[in-house]
């Protein structure tokens, strides 16, 4: 479907600048982003960290403390919302229940005087699958039908920029994974700029084209969801988005292409394009699916890197087993295991060796007082092959 803008000609849609304060608190710092014409978009972050805060000073519903919202070169941020050509769909739907789906489609076309309607709407119903739904009222239909006749009820004003606001945290797993599907197909389809706000890392990741992760009123990284889970900028990201084992090091300079790095007596090395830092405290990651488990240092490839530990714990999920690696120095190591039927599952108080390619290693700057929260007094260095 084309020709959805309300206005032309549209634009990215950039912040510039912004900020917004709530006496002395600040929940948006300085914050410059530009959103390309026709993506999908995540504002991935924790409670707090100042995303919605940034959706509602999108949409008008909070006015900035400095700064600007800019659709190509036109100055949005002193419209009033509705006169922005912007729409909002919340998590709670908020549609009319006395009115027909039909109807709660139709609304705003009706303010905007748009005569006829038919043809618009059923248009619209058809696009979401929910042909023949019209007379209906809300309440006779599901979680996931009620959240997409919101959803077409913002695009029918075609908007430049849709804003969704966590709009599917209130429905199930089964059926939100069955939405993020949906959302991605609708917005390929319509072909206008989505700003998709949520705390959910797997929506993020499913949706998005791109994804900014917030924190404390900024952007820790930005950039497609893979480069940003393979590769992360911060040990909060490698946290926030997946999980990641990060080990308290030192770094050593860079020799032959590898950054060598030094972690409780043991040397490990980190291709240097994998690394954000090469000099002094480090943080030496690798994500849990990425390391392998076996019974001895023998059964280690050439060219991996390997800590031997004791199996403390072991979590059986279906596709994966997840197991818990106390390493001789005190950190846990977590261990994702897929579950293909070649190999045998490792008992609970074993000892046994993680392994891992240096190529799935990252290495990223740590603050010189930061210290490994789990570790306990060193005890003999584990070993490590190159």
């Amino acid at each position: 479907m084309t020709g959805m803008a309300r206005d032309t000609p549209t634009g990215d849609l950039r912040l510039a600048n912004l900020t917004r304060r709530f006496g002395t608190l600040t929940a948006v710092d300085d914050l410059s982003l530009t959103i390309a014409q026709g993506s999908f978009f995540a504002l991935l972050g924790a409670s707090g960290c100042g995303k919605t805060t940034t959706l509602r000073m999108i949409a008008g519903l909070d006015e900035p403390t400095s700064g600007q919202v800019l659709l190509g070169d036109r100055d949005i941020g002193r419209l009033r919302p509705y006169q922005r050509p912007v729409n909002t769909v919340f998590q709670s739907y908020a549609l009319f229940p006395h009115l027909t789906v039909f109807e709660n489609v139709a609304f705003g076309l009706r303010r905007r005087g748009i005569r006829p309607v038919d043809a618009e709407v059923n248009r619209m119903l058809s696009l979401v699958q929910l042909d023949g739904y019209g007379p209906r009222r809300p309440a006779q239909l599901s979680g996931g039908q009620q959240q997409r006749v919101a959803l077409i009820r913002a695009l029918v004003n075609r908007p430049q920029v849709l804003l969704l606001d966590e709009p599917l945290g209130a429905l199930d797993l089964t059926l939100r994974r069955q939405m993020q599907i949906e959302l991605k197909r609708i917005q390929t389809e319509v072909g206008i700029t989505f700003v998709h706000v949520t705390h959910d890392q797997e929506e993020a990741m499913t949706m998005a084209d791109t994804v900014a992760v917030m924190n404390a009123g900024g952007i820790e990284q930005l950039g497609a969801p893979a480069d940003i889970y393979e590769f992360p900028a911060t040990a909060f990201v490698a946290n926030f988005l997946g999980r990641s084992n990060l080990l308290a090091a030192e770094a050593g300079g860079t020799s032959g292409g590898d950054v060598a790095v030094t972690a409780h007596g043991t040397r490990f090395s980190v291709p240097a394009g994998r690394s954000r830092a090469d000099h002094g405290p480090v943080h030496l990651g690798v994500r849990p699916e990425k390391l392998n488990l076996v019974g001895s240092a023998d059964q280690v490839p050439v060219g991996h890197q390997h800590v031997t530990g004791v199996v403390t714990d072991a979590s059986y999920l279906g596709v994966s087993t997840q197991y818990l690696l106390r390493t001789g120095w005190g950190t846990e190591l977590s261990v994702f295991a897929a579950n293909t039927g070649t190999s045998a599952r490792v008992a609970v108080g074993s000892e046994a060796v993680a392994y891992w390619d240096p190529r799935h290693a990252f290495l990223l700057p740590r603050d010189a007082v930061d210290t490994d929260p789990t570790a306990s007094a060193p005890n003999e260095p584990v070993g490590a092959s190159s």
